[in-house]
This record gives C-alpha cells, sequence and structure tokens, in this order.
C-alpha cells in the first residue's frame, strides 16, 4: 500500500534522524576498532584485546551469563509452574511483589548484599555463627547469585505465561495415553515452551553480558572483571584507552546481535500455536498440604533473598549513626535523610539534577516515540519495518556499548554542534537509550485501535488533523503516559551513562550513591537509594491511581 506523500517525508526524515542519533554512533564503533592504524583490519579488535590479555575479560563475561542463565532457570521455572499451573495462581498480587526485585537498580541490589554479607555486616550481627559464610560468598559463586536474584523475573513472567497459554486438552491427551507426569512435561509442556524459554534466556543471557553495576560494586570487590566494568575503567580512568575499549565495546556488540539474531531463529522454529478453539480448558493442579506449605515456603524464601535482604540492609544502612556500633534501637537517626535534603547541599542538587534530567528525556523520548509509534502504525511497508527497527535498536544493545557510540560521534574533532560535555548530552543519551519503551507503549494502543473510528471521524467530516487531536490523541494517552512514566523512571536510577556522559562536576542521584558508597560514606549514599526507590515507586502508583483506563480495566 503506498503512503501519502506527506507521510511518507515524515517517515524519511524520522529515519535518517533516528539513523543519526542510534545507528551511526553504532557504527562509529566498529570504524574505529577497524582501523586502529589508519588501516582497515577486520581482526583489528580480536587483535587488540588478545595483544592486552584482555581475552580472560571476554570469557569471564562469557562464563557469568551462562551461570546466570543456568541459576535463573532453578529459580524462575519452579515459580512459573507453581504460580500457573497450580491453584495457587488466584494469588495475583504476587505477581505485582515479584517485579521488585526488576525495580531495584542492581548496583543497589548488590550493595545491599554486601553490607548484609561482609565482615562484620548484618548477617553476623544478627546470627554470629554465620561469619563462616562470608568469605564463601565473596565468590564468584555470589556475584552468579546476586546477579540471578535480580533477573529472575524476566525468566519468570515469560514461563508462566507460556504455561497459562498451554491448553488443557494437550496435557489430557497424554494422561489418557498412560504417561505421567514427568513425561508428560518432557515430552508435551516442554517442547511447547522451548520458544517461549529461549527468548527469555537469551535475555537474560544479554542483560547478564551487559550489566555494568554488579560487577562495578560487587565483581570490583571479589577481583573479576567482566567486559563492562573494563570499558568503563578505560573510558574514566587515566590514561584513556579508546582503542581498548572500542575493541571491547565492539565484541559486545557483535556478541549482542549474534544473541538476538539467534534467538529470532530458535522463535522460528520451535513457536507453536498453544491458544485454539478446542482448548476449552486449563489444567490446574490442586496441592495436597504437603506440597501447598513447600510452595509458599519456596516463594517466600525467594522474595526474602531477592527483595528482602537488600532493602534490608539499604533501610538499616540509612539509619544508622554508627556503622561500628551494629544494629540496636539506640543507633538508629533520621539524621542522614535531613542531610540528604538540606537545600543547598550537594546530595539535593545531584536529587535535583535526576529529576530535571529525567523529566526532560521523557518528555522528548515521548514526542519522539510517540511519531515514530504513528508512522509504523500496523503496515508491513520497507520503510515502515526499518524505522521499527531502528527505533528498537537502542533496547537490543548493552547500554554502555551505546554510551561508547555516543562519546566517539559527538566528541569527533569534526562534528559541528558542540553538544558533549554538556547538560543536554545527557539528555540525548537518555531519549536514546530509552526511546523503545514510549515506542512500545504507544504501539501497543495503536493496534488497539479500530479502523472504525477513524472511518466515523470522516464520515462527520473531521479533517485528519482534527481526528488526531480529538480520536487518536486522547486514546492513545494511557500508552504515553506509561512510556514517560517508564522512561523517568529508568533514567533517574541510570548509572553507566551517567558516569561516563555527565559534564565535570555535576551528579545525579545515581553517581552519587555510587561515589558515596565507594568513598565509605554509606549511610548517606543509602539513604540516597531509599529517596530514589521511594520516588519512583510512589510515582508508578500515583499514575496508576490516575489512569482511567487501568482503573476501568480492574
Amino acid at each position: 500500500m503506498q503512503l501519502p506523500d506527506y507521510k511518507q517525508a515524515g517517515m524519511l526524515l524520522a529515519i535518517a534522524l533516528l539513523a543519526i542519533l542510534a545507528v551511526i554512533p553504532l557504527l562509529c564503533i566498529f570504524v574505529t576498532s577497524f582501523y586502529p592504524a589508519q588501516t582497515f583490519d577486520l581482526l583489528a579488535p580480536l587483535k587488540t584485546i588478545m595483544a592486552s590479555k584482555l581475552s580472560e575479560v571476554f570469557l569471564n563475561s562469557l562464563w557469568l551469563s551462562f551461570c546466570v542463565v543456568a541459576t535463573t532457570t532453578l529459580l524462575a521455572l519452579p515459580l512459573a509452574w507453581i504460580l500457573a499451573k497450580t491453584d495457587l495462581c488466584r494469588h495475583k498480587w504476587l505477581d505485582i511483589v515479584l517485579t521488585i526485585p526488576f525495580m531495584t537498580p542492581p548496583y543497589i541490589g548488590s550493595m545491599g548484599w554486601i553490607l548484609f554479607m561482609q565482615h562484620n555486616g548484618y548477617l553476623e550481627q544478627l546470627l554470629p555463627s554465620a561469619s563462616a559464610f562470608a568469605p564463601a560468598f565473596f565468590s564468584f559463586s555470589g556475584m552468579v547469585g546476586i546477579m540471578s536474584l535480580h533477573l529472575f523475573p524476566f525468566l519468570y513472567l515469560i514461563l508462566r505465561n507460556t504455561f497459562t497459554e498451554i491448553g488443557g486438552n494437550k496435557e489430557a491427551a497424554a494422561v489418557i495415553h498412560g504417561s505421567g507426569f514427568l513425561y508428560t512435561f518432557r515430552r508435551v509442556i516442554a517442547p511447547l515452551a522451548l520458544s517461549g524459554y529461549a527468548m527469555g534466556a537469551l535475555l537474560i543471557f544479554v542483560k547478564t553480558i551487559s550489566e555494568f553495576g554488579t560487577p562495578a560494586t560487587f565483581g570490583r570487590k571479589i577481583g573479576y572483571y567482566v567486559l563492562t566494568s573494563e570499558i568503563h575503567r578505560y573510558l574514566s580512568h587515566w590514561p584513556i584507552d579508546f582503542s581498548k575499549a572500542t575493541a571491547l565495546a565492539s565484541v559486545l556488540l557483535s556478541a549482542s546481535l549474534l544473541l538476538w539474531y539467534c534467538q529470532t531463529l530458535v522463535s522460528r522454529r520451535f513457536t507453536y500455536q498453544l491458544a485454539g478453539a478446542r482448548d476449552s480448558f486449563r489444567k490446574v493442579y490442586r496441592l495436597t498440604v504437603g506440597k501447598r506449605i513447600a510452595a509458599w515456603l519456596y516463594i517466600v524464601g525467594l522474595l526474602a533473598l531477592s527483595v528482602g535482604v537488600p532493602y534490608f540492609s539499604i533501610v538499616s544502612a540509612s539509619l544508622m549513626k554508627l556503622r561500628g556500633a551494629g544494629l540496636s534501637w539506640d543507633n538508629l537517626t533520621l539524621q542522614y535523610y535531613f542531610d540528604l535534603l538540606a537545600w543547598g547541599s550537594k546530595s539535593l542538587a545531584a536529587l535535583l539534577n535526576s529529576l530535571g534530567l529525567s523529566i526532560l528525556a521523557a518528555t522528548l523520548s515521548v514526542i519522539l516515540g510517540t511519531g515514530c509509534a504513528l508512522l509504523i502504525g500496523t503496515g508491513r511497508s520497507r520503510w515502515q519495518r526499518m524505522l521499527d527497527l531502528f527505533s528498537l535498536l537502542p533496547n537490543t544493545v548493552p547500554g554502555i556499548v551505546m554510551v561508547v557510540g555516543l562519546i566517539i560521534f559527538w566528541n569527533a574533532p569534526q562534528m559541528p554542534i558542540p553538544l558533549y560535555n554538556t547538560y543536554w548530552m545527557v539528555v540525548l543519551t537518555y531519549v536514546i537509550l530509552f526511546l523503545p519503551y514510549t515506542v512500545q507503549y504507544v504501539k501497543a494502543n495503536l493496534n488497539q485501535l479500530h479502523v472504525s473510528l477513524f472511518h466515523a471521524g470522516r464520515v462527520f467530516g473531521g479533517s485528519p488533523l482534527y481526528i488526531f487531536r480529538r480520536i487518536v490523541l486522547p486514546l492513545l494517552r494511557p500508552g504515553m503516559l506509561a512510556g514517560w512514566v517508564m522512561t523517568l523512571t529508568i533514567a533517574i536510577r541510570e548509572l553507566v551513562a551517567s558516569l561516563l556522559i555527565l559534564p565535570p562536576s555535576m551528579e545525579t542521584s545515581a553517581t552519587y550513591i555510587f561515589s558515596q558508597f565507594e568513598q565509605g560514606n554509606v549511610s548517606l549514599g543509602m539513604a540516597m537509594a531509599v529517596v530514589m526507590v521511594g520516588l519512583t515507586t510512589s510515582l508508578l502508583l500515583l499514575v496508576n491511581q490516575l489512569n482511567p483506563v487501568g482503573k476501568q480495566r480492574e
């Protein structure tokens, strides 16, 4: 179908804009890494890594990602089965609680675990006999555990939805033919869930290999270095070494794109139609008393480890007068919160910087993302597919890789716009990193609008602008609001982009927490963490209450 001239012009303009903002910076990484000495060498990144003995760092990243995928599978698979196929599925509130680890920034959760498990930490104060566990925890296994407890909700939600969609008739047919539970799961359930699991596992793999917060805090403490932490070191510590940073970034980018391509192949090969007209019921297993108690113990234990321990440590550290005095009622104070929010303080300036940057970035993301979503629409033309790909590209590559590309592109000597090392460079980085959220939310709303709404507007003589203003825009408002809130929430806690892009003498809440923890002023840093998490959670709850569409659905 031929697009109108004005829409085609807008499509080309949007593609050109996203190419400049997102595609060209990524290409700059490859160009810089393939031309180390002004001569093209396709193997230059690998040679740089091998010459600098960085191959161990690459292998560390791969091994860490494999182990985290395996551990998240062990955590998420039983949980997804319990909350999808047993009578505990009626407890819908658990889905909300289980998203808390995702809403917690990884570096904050890692800091909480360090405070809890370190020598004379909170676990040792509560249970002195547990001091023997501390040395074993500060190891590679502990790092895998921390990252798995943060990431398992991704895999859980995907597996739970997949299990829910598998019709009960398929399991009933297996039972009729005499198969037991394990045989049914292995020959019926597992093959049908393979596509969803592959998507979730590869998502976990990419998120692990691109994670910066936990390697920068816990990984540095145990001496386990990965690609993201080394890229940050080469870009932030003197002497700055762009050749090694871009070599590592190009390898990380290539690995991420290859993994997304593998996920696409697996999804095409092992995707089955799970819901059909004959699947009239869902098989729900009724648990015995013993199994029910075991299931609840598993759920409570998982929540205690993923939510309870980090937040107990964070809140306790923010209220403690003297760290050496330990946990006691007379050692608690709110003074750090008063110091944090004192007018003119460095901490309040950092918090206001985060709010200002995030609000501005969220607003610009909504404007740009809504325009892209409207141009993409439901069409499948070549230009629409290209625009869709460009708009979602920042969400398929590691954030630190995107930041490296932006630094190279906007800091180039021939760049006519002096944007680098300014306030607006931070805003632009946030917009590019989080644009896919707005595009996805608005597209989801747009796909729900029936074409009869537009026909009705035309029948009554409405112009395209009038139809957009009075019909389309009000119906897209929930998606725009959701995209705005998601961008704001994630931008406030963004760490790696802020560390590499912020101008000198400027801090955000995330960099303030990071610097205070590194300098040993833990109480102020954890007080900022509590304020930041409380602020974003309150904002999400407020928007949910003000969202009329969400209320109607409930």
